[in-house]
C-alpha cells in the first residue's frame, strides 16, 4: 500500500474514487500455501491437518506456532465514537476499522481483522471477546465512546490474558508525549518546570494527562465542556473525579483562557475552538499541539504568533500527530515479546524511540518522524521488547 499523504494529492481525490475503493471492501485473506494439487490440498486441510489438529489438542502451546492467532490483531469496536462522525453504529464503522486492519498489516506486518458488534453493553463486548479468544492474540479497541471505554479496556485487560490496547486512548498519547519529548528540546523547556493544558477530557484527554504525568511533566490541567477540572467540581464522572484528585494543584477555576494563562502547553484533543485572545496569555516560546482533525482547535498560521512550536493531526501541515507512529510497532513488540498486558512502561518506552528518530533533523517544523518512515515500527517495537524484559 503506497500513501502520498500531500495536500496536492488529496486534493485531487474525487468522491468516485473513494467509493470506487470501497466496493467489497479494503481487505482480503489470501493463503500462505499453494493450493495447486492435491498433495496442496492433503497438506493444508484433510487429512494432512487432521494431525496438526491433534497435535494442538495434545500440547496446547501449539496453538501459538501453529495458527496464525498468536499474529492476530483484532480492532474491535461497537461504533459509538467514529472519527469525528459519532455514534453512527458497527455497521458504518466497518470501512473504519478495515483500513486500520490494513494499517497493521502494512506497517506491523501483523495480520488483522475488523471486529464491529452490535451492542454498546459492556459486559456483553467483554464476554464476546471472551469467547472468540482462541481466534487472535490481541486486541485493539478503536472509536468506543468515553466513559465506557475506560471501564471496557481496563476489565477486558483483566480478563484477556492477550494484550489489550484502546488506540484512541493511548495511542494518541503516545505519540504527544514524543513530540513533546523533542518540543521540549527545541523550546528548551523542562518537563518537571511545565504546565500542560488538556482541552478535552475524554478518552485521549485523559491518557494524555495520565501519560504526562507519569514521564515527570510538572503539571496537567485538564478541560471538558463545562471548563477546567479541579478538586471542588461536583459534577465530575469517576474518572474525571481520578484525575481532578492528580492534576491542577494550583486549582486553577474557569474556561480555557484561565488555564492557559502562564501555560506552557496546550493539547486540544475536542472539536472545541481555542479563541486567539485566550493563546496571548501562555507563557513565552510556547508549544501548541492542535490536533483535532480535519479542523483543529486553532489554525497553525495563528498558532504561530503566539507558539514556538505548533502541531497539528493533519498531513499538511509539519509535525502531524498521527497514532500509526506508535500502535503498529507497540502491537508487533508486545506480540514477539510474548507480552500478556501493554503497559505504561512499554507506551513512555515507545514515546522516546519514536522522539529519538526526529532528532537528527530536529527543528520547530520536525519534532516527529513522517508516518512513512520505515525506521518507526522497527524501533518502536524494539524499545518495546525491550521494556518488557526490563519489567
Amino acid at each position: 500500500m503506497s500513501i502520498d499523504t500531500s495536500i496536492n494529492a488529496a486534493a485531487a481525490i474525487t468522491d468516485t474514487d473513494i467509493f470506487d475503493a470501497h466496493i467489497g471492501g479494503k481487505l482480503t485473506v489470501q493463503s500462505k500455501m499453494p493450493l495447486n494439487s492435491k498433495r496442496d490440498l492433503s497438506i493444508a486441510y484433510t487429512p494432512g491437518v487432521a494431525q496438526v489438529s491433534r497435535a494442538i489438542a495434545a500440547d496446547p502451546s501449539m496453538h501459538a506456532t501453529h495458527t496464525w492467532a498468536s499474529r492476530l490483531v483484532v480492532v474491535v469496536s461497537d461504533g459509538t465514537a467514529v472519527l469525528g462522525l459519532g455514534d453512527i453504529g458497527a455497521a458504518a464503522s466497518l470501512p473504519v476499522m478495515e483500513g486500520k486492519s490494513a494499517l497493521f498489516k502494512e506497517f506491523g506486518g501483523l495480520d488483522s481483522i475488523p471486529l464491529v458488534l452490535n451492542t454498546t453493553n459492556v459486559d456483553e463486548i467483554i464476554e464476546t471477546l471472551v469467547r472468540l479468544r482462541p481466534s487472535f492474540g490481541a486486541v485493539n479497541l478503536e472509536d468506543i465512546s468515553a466513559p465506557r471505554c475506560f471501564e471496557l479496556e481496563e476489565r477486558l485487560i483483566e480478563a484477556l490474558d492477550c494484550p489489550v490496547m484502546h488506540d484512541d486512548q493511548h495511542g494518541t498519547a503516545v505519540v504527544v508525549l514524543a513530540a513533546l519529548i523533542n518540543a521540549a528540546k527545541v523550546t528548551h523547556k523542562s518537563f518537571d518546570q511545565m504546565r500542560v493544558v488538556v482541552s478535552g477530557a475524554g478518552a485521549a484527554g485523559i491518557a494524555i494527562a495520565e501519560i504526562l504525568i507519569k514521564s515527570g511533566v510538572g503539571d496537567v490541567v485538564l478541560v471538558d465542556s463545562k471548563g477546567t477540572i479541579h478538586r471542588d467540581r461536583t459534577d465530575l464522572n469517576a474518572i474525571k473525579a481520578k484525575y481532578a484528585a492528580i492534576t491542577n494543584r494550583e486549582g486553577i477555576i474557569g474556561g480555557i483562557r484561565e488555564a492557559l494563562e502562564g501555560a506552557d502547553v496546550v493539547v486540544g484533543v475536542s472539536s472545541s475552538k481555542i479563541p486567539e485572545e485566550d493563546l496571548a496569555g501562555m507563557n513565552e516560546n510556547a508549544i501548541i499541539f492542535a490536533l483535532s482533525n480535519p479542523d483543529p482547535e486553532v489554525m497553525p498560521e495563528v498558532a504561530r504568533n503566539y507558539a514556538a512550536v505548533v502541531a497539528t493531526g493533519r498531513s499538511d501541515f509539519p509535525n502531524q500527530i498521527n497514532n500509526v507512529l506508535a500502535f503498529p510497532g507497540i502491537f508487533r513488540g508486545a506480540l514477539d515479546s510474548g507480552a500478556r498486558r501493554i503497559t505504561s512502561e512499554m507506551k513512555i518506552a515507545a514515546a522516546y524511540a519514536i522522539a529519538e528518530l526526529a532528532t537528527d533533523k530536529l527543528s520547530s517544523d520536525y519534532i516527529v518522524p513522517s508516518p512513512l518512515d520505515p525506521r518507526v515500527m522497527p524501533a518502536v517495537a524494539a524499545a518495546v521488547q525491550a521494556a518488557v524484559v526490563a519489567q
